[in-house]
C-alpha cells in the first residue's frame, strides 16, 4: 500500500467511530502528516461538533504548517453550523490535501477542491474513493435524494420461515445475529414496523449494546387506523428517541388524539390507500431530516416495502433450522412477482457468518458498494 492509500486508510478508520452518531452529517476522519509522521487526526463525532478537519488541526497545533491532510471527504467550503474547513486548512499552513471523494452536497460538490486550488495547495482526489463511498452511502442517498436509505432486515430459517404455524418466532437465529441486529439498530436513524408487530409482540425497539452503549433509533410504526395501544412499550419506555406513528385519513380522529397525548408523533401520509404510502412517507421523512431507516417488519411490511421501491439494501439474517409447514409464515407477503425476471435482485452481495447463522447482505440496484459492519 502507497503512503496515500495507507494514511487515508487511517483517515477512514477514525470515520467509522461516529457511525450512526453523525446524522444528516457524513462520518468524516482526517489525518495530517509531516515528515512521514502523524502529527494530528480527528473525526467528526456529531452533527453540530467541530468537523475532522478542525479537530486533526487542533491536535497538531503548529505542526500543521506544511502537513498534508488526509480527509475522506472533499472539505467543505460553506458556512453551516461550523466555518469552512477549506478556510481552517489554509490558515493552519497545510500544503497539500488529498481527499477520497468530493462532497455529493450540491454546497460544495467540487468548489472545496477549487478552493484549495486556488490558493496555491497541491490537492489530490479518489483515494480509496469507493471505501469512502461505502463508508458514507447514507449521506450519499439523502444528500442526494432528500429520501432515507432503506435497509431491510430479516431473520429465516433455512427454509425462509420466520416463525412456526404456531407464531413461534424467539428465537429463529443465535446470539451473536441478533447481538449484530442491535448494533445494526444503533447504526440508523430509525426503526419503522408494521402495527401488527406492535400488536403481536409489544416491542420495545430499542438498541441494547454492551454498558448501554446504544443510541435508540427513533420508533417508526406504520400503522393505517392508528391502532396502536397507547400502553405500548414504544411509548412508555425512557428514550432519547421518539416514536412516529405513520398513519393516513381513514384513522378515527380520537385514535389520532390518544397516541398523541401519549407521546407519540402522528403523521398522516396522504394516498388512496389501501394502507401507508410508502413513497411519500420517505419524502416526509426526509424533510424531517430522517437519513436511514431500518425495515424489521414481518411478511406484510417487506412485501410492501419491495413492491414500493423504496430498499436500497438488504440484511438476510439465516439460520441452519428447518421449520417447514405450509402454515409457518415466510418473510415476504403479497402479491410477488409473476416471472423470475421481476424478482429483486441483489447486487455486490458478501455474507458473513456470525456464530451457526449466515448474514447476506446485499444491494438491490448495480453500484451500490457493500458495507457491513465489523464483527
Amino acid at each position: 500500500m502507497d503512503q496515500d492509500r495507507h494514511y487515508m486508510q487511517l483517515a477512514l478508520g477514525l470515520a467509522e467511530k461516529a457511525r450512526g452518531r453523525t446524522s444528516p452529517n457524513p462520518m468524516v476522519g482526517a489525518v495530517l502528516v509531516k515528515d512521514g509522521e502523524v502529527v494530528g487526526q480527528g473525526f467528526h463525532a456529531k452533527a453540530g461538533s467541530a468537523h475532522a478537519e478542525v479537530v486533526a488541526l487542533a491536535d497538531a497545533g503548529e505542526k500543521a504548517r506544511g502537513a498534508t491532510a488526509y480527509v475522506t471527504l472533499e472539505p467543505c467550503c460553506h458556512y453551516g453550523r461550523t466555518g469552512p474547513c477549506t478556510e481552517a486548512l489554509i490558515k493552519a499552513g497545510v500544503v497539500r490535501v488529498v481527499a477520497a471523494m468530493t462532497d455529493p452536497n450540491p454546497l460544495v460538490a467540487g468548489k472545496g477542491l477549487a478552493i484549495l486550488k486556488k490558493a496555491g495547495l497541491e490537492v489530490k482526489c479518489g483515494v480509496l474513493e469507493e471505501e469512502a463511498k461505502r463508508l458514507n452511502e447514507v449521506f450519499i442517498k439523502y444528500i442526494t435524494t432528500k429520501r432515507p436509505f432503506v435497509v431491510l432486515k430479516a431473520a429465516t430459517s433455512l427454509d425462509g420461515k420466520i416463525a412456526t404455524a404456531t407464531g413461534e418466532s424467539k428465537w429463529i437465529t443465535g446470539e451473536a445475529a441478533r447481538a449484530y441486529g442491535h448494533r445494526l439498530r444503533d447504526s440508523y436513524d430509525a426503526i419503522m414496523v408494521g402495527v401488527n408487530t406492535i400488536l403481536t409482540d409489544d416491542p420495545s425497539l430499542t438498541a441494547r449494546l454492551p454498558e448501554g452503549r446504544g443510541k435508540d433509533p427513533i420508533r417508526i410504526i406504520l400503522d393505517s387506523y392508528a391502532r396502536t395501544p397507547t400502553g405500548a412499550k414504544i411509548l412508555l419506555q425512557e428514550s432519547a428517541a421518539h416514536t412516529i406513528v405513520a398513519t393516513t385519513e381513514a384513522a378515527p380522529v380520537e385514535r389520532r388524539a390518544s397516541l398523541m397525548a401519549a407521546g407519540a408523533e402522528v403523521l398522516i401520509v396522504p394516498g388512496t390507500g389501501p394502507g401507508v404510502d410508502l413513497n411519500k412517507l420517505m419524502e416526509m421523512l426526509g424533510e424531517k431530516q430522517i437519513t436511514s431507516i431500518l425495515i424489521e417488519g414481518g411478511g406484510k411490511v417487506n412485501g410492501s416495502a419491495l413492491a414500493a421501491g423504496i430498499v436500497d439494501k438488504v440484511a438476510w439474517f439465516i439460520a441452519p433450522k428447518i421449520i417447514g409447514g405450509d402454515a409457518a409464515p415466510g418473510p415476504v407477503r403479497g402479491e410477488g412477482v409473476a416471472t423470475l425476471r421481476d424478482a429483486t435482485q441483489l447486487y455486490d452481495v458478501e455474507v458473513q457468518r456470525l456464530g451457526e447463522d449466515i448474514l447476506l447482505t446485499g444491494y438491490t440496484s448495480k453500484g451500490g458498494g457493500s458495507l457491513s459492519l465489523p464483527v
